[in-house]
């Protein structure tokens, strides 16, 4: 008897979210709140409180948008959900969160309808959009990014960072109008102003420059300050950018190599068309495997080990989209740990799966209202940005 009694408490506690009924929210929207058990800690009881959102991309649509439509300022999940009429919210990825003019960029590599807003500066994994006219598709990969401003036949030089401050010596940085009406940066660099491809003004010791509306400016500090000197007024200036897979994954292929990057005002067609990409880190499953790839410092290992809130999404085997808030912080819900998490994703049909921010961050909104209990004392947090979901007309 006492080795049913066993057996029986093994697979409920092991398997509870394969047990859980999602409930209809619309067609195509499937949401459930259940309790996990989890390794209990000192203060901690033992359990945690788990929303999740099941997707049907045939009947609903994916996008990404950042804090008050721009790449800096943070805003709450919901506001930017009921700001977009989306039925559906989670927050995205990690972002800067400080006293600065910076405060809300994010640190991973961050695009939205095909316009890059921020470079993937740490170790990410991200999460792909495509929205077609009848489903909606996504891929799960690493990506490396590599952009070049090119200046006559000869001229070339490599970018280093979209919209944000400047970080290394030889940085160049390209702001676009998304960013900002000007480039707020200081008088120790050297700015070409790029309108239609075309440079009409280069601003030398000076900071701080307009961006056009049709166009970017170029900001550049050390060496590739002295390089982007040979630029004249009238020139023509282009940049070209591309985003590689780190590993070779066939089933993301197709969707997530050698899209097309829009800057400015042009588009280069001969590349498939990924929408919309927002990075995490790390990644929790690859074909339908634990996969959590982390480097042995302090700090990822505080992110990994550990209990907190946590926000993930996972693409699942029947071709539905996962989104999920793991509750933390309180003797109700302790939060988890992210191997405890990949476990529950695998359990629920997860193929591919990645984590976002966390922490104060984790924040599901559904039909109106935050559905999860935000670990924040002051309640929900503002963000860099999120994924929405609406209803496919």
């Amino acid at each position: 008897m006492r080795i049913n009694v066993l057996l029986i408490l093994f697979f409920t506690l092991g398997f509870a979210a394969k047990a859980q009924n999602f409930q209809q929210i619309r067609d195509g929207v499937e949401y459930v709140q259940f309790t996990r058990q989890i390794k209990p800690t000192e203060w901690e009881t033992g359990q945690t409180v788990v929303n999740a959102l099941r997707l049907d991309l045939t009947k609903v649509r994916l996008d990404v948008v950042h804090a008050k439509d721009a790449t800096i300022g943070v805003e709450t999940t919901s506001s930017m959900a009921e700001r977009h009429g989306a039925i559906a919210a989670i927050n995205g990825g990690f972002f800067r969160s400080d006293k600065s003019i910076f405060n809300g960029s994010s640190i991973g590599l961050l695009q939205i309808n095909g316009k890059i807003l921020n470079e993937d500066y740490y170790r990410s994994i991200c999460l792909g959009i495509l929205n077609g006219k009848f489903k909606t598709q996504i891929g799960i990969t690493n990506l490396y990014f590599s952009g070049f401003a090119k200046y006559g036949k000869n001229f070339k030089l490599e970018i280093t960072g979209f919209n944000r401050q400047h970080r290394e010596e030889d940085d160049l940085i390209i702001y676009t109008p998304e960013f900002n009406q000007s480039t707020l940066t200081d008088a120790a660099n050297l700015e070409v102003i790029v309108s239609n491809e075309k440079i009409v003004e280069i601003r030398d010791g000076l900071g701080n420059s307009r961006i056009p509306k049709n166009g970017f400016v170029i900001s550049a500090y050390g060496k590739a300050r002295d390089e982007l000197k040979r630029s004249r007024i009238g020139g023509k200036l282009k940049l070209a950018s591309r985003f590689s897979p780190t590993r070779d994954n066939s089933k993301i292929k197709d969707i997530l190599t050698g899209f097309p990057v829009v800057i400015g005002t042009r588009r280069d067609t001969r590349r498939l068309n990924v929408e919309d990409i927002v990075s995490g880190f790390p990644s929790l499953a690859l074909d339908s495997k634990v996969e959590i790839i982390w480097e042995a410092k302090q700090e990822d290992q505080a992110l990994v080990i550990k209990h907190h809130p946590r926000t993930a999404v996972a693409k699942l085997k029947d071709g539905k989209f996962l989104m999920v808030a793991v509750d933390g912080g309180s003797v109700a819900s302790g939060g988890m740990s992210l191997p405890e998490l990949a476990e529950m994703l695998l359990e629920m049909g997860a193929i591919d799966a990645m984590n976002l921010d966390g922490d104060d961050s984790t924040t599901m909104f559904l039909d109106g209202k935050v559905v999860n209990k935000p670990s924040g004392i002051e309640g929900e947090r503002q963000v860099s940005d999120a994924i929405l979901v609406t209803m496919r007309k």
